[in-house]
């Protein structure tokens, strides 16, 4: 979803509102993971001549065990805060600069839930993994190799 700014930076107490799904095609955009039902809500409003973003997504991550290799879904659920700015002097990554009078939350939504799923993809927590010499699944049980 692309959202107009001007009005918003240009008045202050202007807001919009933001409730809606992700689509399908975009999440197939993402390379390396699958996520599905993605969803934002929040709002984009100037307060004090500041503009900030401030919203919630939801989705469902569809993933392989880095241990054992199963697949699984996990859903997560991310609050996020920003501040838009038209421009800014100096290299700073508490801003989010908007290119022209427009940004998109899609992007910035994806980008932000991404950055927050972590590294080591596990089914569970306590994963066995497999067995390094005839690769049966652990969490099953014992496999008899000796190891």
């Amino acid at each position: 979803m692309v959202i107009d700014l001007k009005p918003i930076y240009d008045a202050e107490g202007q807001s919009v509102e933001l409730d809606y799904r992700v689509s399908e095609e975009r999440l197939g955009e993402i390379k390396g993971c699958v996520l599905e039902d993605f969803s934002v809500k929040g709002k984009v409003y100037n307060r004090a001549g500041i503009v900030h973003l401030n919203f919630s997504a939801a989705f469902t991550l569809k993933a392989e065990c880095d241990r054992c290799l199963k697949p699984f879904d996990r859903d997560y659920f991310f609050d996020f805060k920003h501040i838009l700015v038209r421009t800014v002097n100096t290299d700073n990554d508490e801003y989010i600069v908007t290119q022209g009078d427009s940004i998109d939350v899609d992007e910035l939504a994806v980008q932000d839930a991404l950055l927050q799923i972590p590294t080591k993809l596990l089914c569970k927590e306590d994963c066995k993994g497999l067995c390094y010499i005839c690769g049966a699944d652990l969490n099953l049980g014992e496999c008899g190799c000796e190891r």
